[in-house]
């Protein structure tokens, strides 16, 4: 009994943080961070790269996509992490055409590609070094928010009075939202 039901929790807890099946790459040593990711593209390293982000741009040219992130690092089951602060951007090219109302300013994904140097163009006015994927996955992830709410019961708390009834209705209940990427 204590066995099977230990293979149904490691079975759960792998299927909830399992990298999807595009993103998966054959190469032990594929890059992740994006400081390492800058710095292979700046050398001109060829190296597997898997990073994530939210879409700032997306351009369809004549036989590709450009789309410009704004990296997010990743977790181990490749989702961006929403707790995070932004930490640079980089650009993706993936061939043929990329629907930029599916993929639209704002929505998170995951990239996986081959590093391919280093591009000047504008952020504004400002012209910026964009480090370059040459893409050959790309995985569009969905945020989902709930709200998590916690009952205070006044009931217990010594309280009498005109007084309470006020506070009754402003501290029955609290509660936060979340957001998660699935």
């Amino acid at each position: 009994m204590k066995s099977s039901l230990l293979f149904l929790c490691v079975l759960l807890l792998a299927g909830c943080s399992s990298l999807p099946k595009d993103l998966a790459s054959s190469q032990a040593n594929t890059l992740i961070e994006y400081d390492a990711f800058v710095t292979a593209a700046q050398n001109d390293d060829i190296a597997e790269v898997r990073l994530g982000g939210v879409i700032a741009r997306i351009d369809n040219l004549k036989d590709t996509t450009r789309i410009e992130i704004v990296n997010l690092p990743i977790s181990s089951s490749g989702k961006p992490d929403l707790s995070q602060e932004p930490n640079g951007r980089f650009v993706i090219y993936l061939n043929g055409f990329i629907d930029p109302v599916t993929y639209s300013v704002g929505r998170l994904v995951t990239v996986l590609g081959q590093s391919g140097g280093i591009e000047k163009a504008n952020v504004g006015e400002f012209l910026y070094s964009f480090p370059v994927i040459k893409g050959s996955a790309l995985h569009l992830w969905q945020i989902q928010e709930y709200v998590i709410s916690n009952d205070i019961n006044m009931s217990y708390m010594p309280c009498t009075g005109a007084r309470c009834l006020h506070q009754r209705s402003i501290e029955s209940r609290r509660g936060k939202v979340v957001q998660e990427v699935k």
